[in-house]
């Protein structure tokens, strides 16, 4: 179900100036001020000046004054935006303001599924944000489903695009020296951490989608998620007979994802959805070589990397999971921020938030396939 944005739309936009190439301020000048200014779209332009300022913010802000809140960065800061209204005393209205991407970073995950969603052929760089800025203007509201991350320490955090540990968050983290480059920066880290392949030990499990019925078309209703039957309450706690236990125990990487695109040019999940309720889980197993996992990463450009035929990855549509590392070194991310090392586990909760974003039943197949 889509609604429209209340007319004039009430806007806050924040940007964060140093993010990608640190262009995301001129970007914006350049190309989104005035499409908001031909679409009578009045906003305040909020700067971000330190991390979290952005989660602070939205924590303390009379939100009510807002009709949607903007992010022109990368995904970071709508993890900070999302994590502060989910820590308000009133997250059930908070949480229910609609939220709009601008791709001002190196990764833009978010705004590459959006505009995927749309069914419109591939963009980057100023194409994507100009489409972006479209839909800004346009101004159609779905939903989005966000993941509950439980930590060894009890924290709760909440989680809009990924979950990864191994390969995919080393190269992640570790690219960060390149961040003047944009979005190379995860090529440069890809080659670099290839030529050190890494295997890290843990245990897995998931909760499959067929476990429980998919929830009906419109937007479920705002509460408190719990953790159900299905969902154990603590990592203390073992998983449920009806988890799927996964027998290997060395991996290359473990990466969960909601959204079709890792990155502007990362096509995942070719058939995610904002809202489908799925957490589409990746794992690859040790053995694989070097040069089978470049090619690997390489046919995801073109989103054919699940008709690849590799041994060692493995796909399944899951609604929870949780991650055991036995290893002691090692990086866990969420949405791309370093959380805490150790036991983690994740469960989606379904259309618990709004997105300003395209209507589209089912995403295209705008790319041809691969050759065979």
């Amino acid at each position: 179900m889509y609604t429209e944005l209340r007319r004039p739309c009430r806007t806050m936009i924040l940007v964060n100036p140093h993010s990608g190439r640190g262009q995301a301020l001129q970007l914006f000048t350049g190309h989104i001020q005035a499409m908001l200014t031909e679409a009578s779209v009045p906003y305040t332009l909020v700067i971000t000046e330190h991390q979290n300022h952005a989660r602070e913010l939205v924590r303390n802000a009379d939100l009510t004054q807002w009709d949607a809140l903007v992010i022109m960065s990368g995904d970071g800061l709508l993890f900070e935006v999302i994590n502060g209204m989910m820590e308000r005393e009133d997250w059930q209205q908070a949480i229910q303001t609609p939220l709009g991407m601008l791709p001002g970073g190196s990764g833009n995950a978010l705004a590459a599924s959006i505009h995927h969603y749309s069914q419109s052929p591939p963009a980057w760089n100023e194409e994507l944000l100009l489409s972006c800025g479209f839909m800004l203007c346009k101004g159609l509201v779905g939903s989005l489903d966000l993941v509950s991350v439980h930590l060894a320490s009890s924290q709760r955090l909440f989680s809009f695009l990924s979950l990864a540990w191994g390969f995919v968050a080393d190269v992640d983290i570790e690219s960060e020296k390149y961040r003047h480059v944009g979005a190379i920066r995860f090529l440069m880290g890809t080659l670099v951490r290839l030529a050190s392949l890494r295997v890290y030990q843990g245990r897995l499990a998931y909760l499959p989608a067929k476990e429980i019925p998919k929830p009906p078309n419109e937007r479920a209703k705002a509460t408190r998620p719990p953790f159900t039957p299905q969902q154990p309450e603590t990592l203390c706690q073992p998983v449920p007979e009806n988890w799927t236990v996964v027998n290997e125990e060395d991996f290359v990487l473990v990466l969960a994802i909601c959204h079709s695109h890792l990155a502007e040019d990362l096509w995942t999940v070719p058939g995610a959805m904002a809202d489908d309720g799925l957490i589409h889980l990746f794992y690859v197993t040790a053995g694989i070589s070097r040069p089978a996992l470049l090619r690997l990463f390489l046919a995801m450009e073109r989103g054919s990397h699940l008709a690849y035929g590799c041994p060692h990855l493995v796909y399944e549509k899951v609604r929870a999971l949780r991650l055991e590392p036995i290893s002691q070194q090692g990086m866990i991310t969420v949405d791309g921020e370093v959380v805490e090392y150790g036991p983690i586990q994740a469960q989606v909760h379904p259309r618990m938030a709004r997105l300003i974003c395209p209507q589209s039943p089912r995403p295209g197949r705008w790319w041809p396939p691969p050759p065979s």
